[in-house]
């Protein structure tokens, strides 16, 4: 019965896509090196395990909105979950490579999108849990079907550089923010009553002079 491991070698954002996309170079190695693989039917599960890098005082200064003070900070650090995704892996021997496909978004209402856009540089400490299905040939060429443990996961760090990359190549100097119907409604008639062409004067317009970045 195949014994699959994973581990991840590389990511790099995914150019043209339809939404912003991290493309990770999974390999798969079965630990029995002849037993000839039909397909896997992967699924993925990605964590933030936040607790597992450090942070200075800026990056505390911009994730007070998630954790509060850098002083609660022993409880309030847990695992965030990112993303679930899967793949389809087309027949295999021994070990195979596989781009493992993680849609992305830019909504600031989300809890990850606010931790990986917070940090200025360094890595973000990722676990990847797997499960699915895999089909094999058994004994005397019958297809068999085995499904993968529950214990099966890798880590891996992943540059804040290429996240960023990634958000530059889909929304360059660009963020969204999700705001409710009425606040929207209220933001679009005081641009109006205000004569402002752009969203941008109209928040600016909103925003205290002075503003410092950093301060909670």
């Amino acid at each position: 019965m195949p014994d699959l491991s994973f581990q991840v070698e590389a990511v790099e954002p995914l150019p043209f896509a339809a939404t912003p996309l991290l493309v990770f170079k999974l390999r798969i190695t079965n630990a029995a090196p002849e037993e000839q693989i039909h397909a896997v039917m992967l699924r993925c599960q990605i964590q933030i395990e936040t607790m597992r890098r450090p942070y200075n005082t800026q990056d505390q200064a911009r994730l007070f909105e998630l954790f509060g003070p850098p002083e609660l900070w022993g409880r309030a650090l847990q695992s965030l979950l990112w993303t679930h995704t899967n793949v389809n892996v087309p027949p295999f021997t021994g070990s195979s490579r596989v781009d493992l496909p993680v849609p992305c978004t830019y909504d600031f209402n989300l809890a990850t999108v606010k931790y990986f856009n917070a940090l200025e540089d360094g890595e973000v400490p990722l676990k990847l849990l797997f499960s699915g299905t895999v089909f094999y040939m058994g004994r005397g060429g019958a297809l068999q079907i085995a499904q993968i443990p529950w214990d099966r996961e890798t880590t891996f760090r992943l540059p804040v550089r290429v996240w960023k990359e990634m958000m530059d190549l889909y929304y360059p100097n660009s963020a969204w923010l999700c705001l409710r119907k009425d606040v929207f409604d209220r933001l679009h008639r005081y641009k109006v009553r205000r004569g402002l062409l752009t969203w941008e004067q109209a928040l600016e317009s909103l925003l205290p002079a002075g503003d410092q970045e950093g301060q909670p």
